[in-house]
């Protein structure tokens, strides 16, 4: 019992002394960043190829098997504003909803944020975005769920004990805003390169359930997302997606793979399949597909860092669904849209 102990013991402090160590980065994000395009950068708000409106859902299940895990939950939606059918400029308006949940205190983080962007074509082969975001947070944490040092009589740990804490759920809340740029090149319908930056918590608002002067610091976020129809059936999509924090900083890059299946227009059938690596942490792969304007997608992270030993190589389970469509007015009368690679 007492080998037990010991290595249960330890095990839980090597795991929350690495959680602590990438606690800085542990905000929300997700391994399908090309798929949570708000988050990613307010710029990307309704900048979209052939559709006019999008909705979406992610949902991110992450080191389940130690015993503080993370599940993040998303819902967004945006959509354009104000695009003539023979313009080449418009405006983007969007929400989205988050969710972020971690350990036995229920260390909870919930952001409903609002965004907006203008898109502004150059010529035919160019366009330049600008992405303004505006997000009131909550932070909680129930320390009616957590267990103490306290509680351990010297012979066995007993939760009835009084732990030295007050027994509530504490919370603080504040206000952020964000920005993002993007330039997007598509020279022909084979080809579309999009390079983009973005700016979070620009006002660096202050976040502590003690009434302490913590602050959250800005979050700088970079990305390089390129499309290339590599012949009738196949359409490759390289990214990479980089973001830094008070001297953290995550690095993820790889290329998705569209396969045509069938159909024609609005209808095509694709299958998807890619794989990314997040430096020094995990290796991923992603699988789904394409019908008509909805896409799902399935990611897997085997995490190859020093963390691998304790929650057998699991890192986290993803998912997104994504549906795009056309409003019914524009969709039969020939709206302009640039070049942007697509099956017929």
């Amino acid at each position: 019992m007492k080998k037990y102990l010991l290595r249960y013991t330890v095990l839980c402090l090597s795991v929350m002394l690495l959680v602590q160590q990438r606690s800085i980065a542990q905000s929300i994000h997700f391994s399908q960043y090309y798929n949570a395009p708000m988050l990613l950068n307010p710029a990307n708000t309704a900048l979209m190829p052939t559709n006019d409106y999008r909705l979406g859902v992610n949902y991110r299940n992450q080191w389940a098997s130690i015993p503080v895990p993370y599940s993040t939950f998303s819902a967004f939606a945006d959509f354009q504003a104000f695009h003539k059918e023979t313009s080449d400029n418009w405006l983007g308006l969007g929400l989205a909803f988050f969710n972020d949940k971690a350990g036995n205190g229920d260390l909870a983080l919930t952001r409903s944020e609002g965004f907006a962007a203008y898109h502004l074509g150059i010529n035919d082969k160019n366009m330049v975005s600008v992405g303004l975001s505006g997000g009131y947070t909550q932070r909680s944490v129930d320390f009616t769920k957590l267990t103490f040092d306290t509680q351990w009589d010297g012979f066995t740990f007993n939760p009835t004990l009084f732990n030295g804490e007050r027994n509530y759920v504490a919370k603080t809340n504040y206000f952020d805003v964000g920005a993002g740029i993007n330039y997007a090149y598509f020279p022909n319908d084979n080809v579309y390169i999009k390079i983009g930056g973005g700016v979070a918590n620009i006002n660096q608002p202050k976040e502590s359930f003690y009434g302490a002067t913590n602050q959250v610091d800005m979050r700088f976020t970079g990305n390089i997302d390129a499309l290339f129809k590599a012949s009738d059936k196949f359409i490759v999509n390289p990214s990479v997606y980089y973001t830094t924090q008070s001297g953290a900083s995550e690095l993820v890059g790889g290329t998705l793979l569209k396969i045509y299946i069938a159909g024609e227009d609005q209808n095509v059938t694709d299958f998807i399949i890619g794989g990314y690596y997040r430096l020094n942490e995990s290796a991923i792969g992603a699988a789904g597909f394409q019908w008509g304007g909805l896409q799902f997608l399935c990611s897997y992270d085997a995490t190859i860092s020093s963390l691998a030993p304790y929650n057998g190589g699991n890192g986290a389970i993803e998912f997104s669904l994504i549906y795009q469509g056309l409003y019914k007015s524009l969709a039969s009368g020939g709206r302009r849209t640039y070049n942007c690679p697509r099956f017929f």
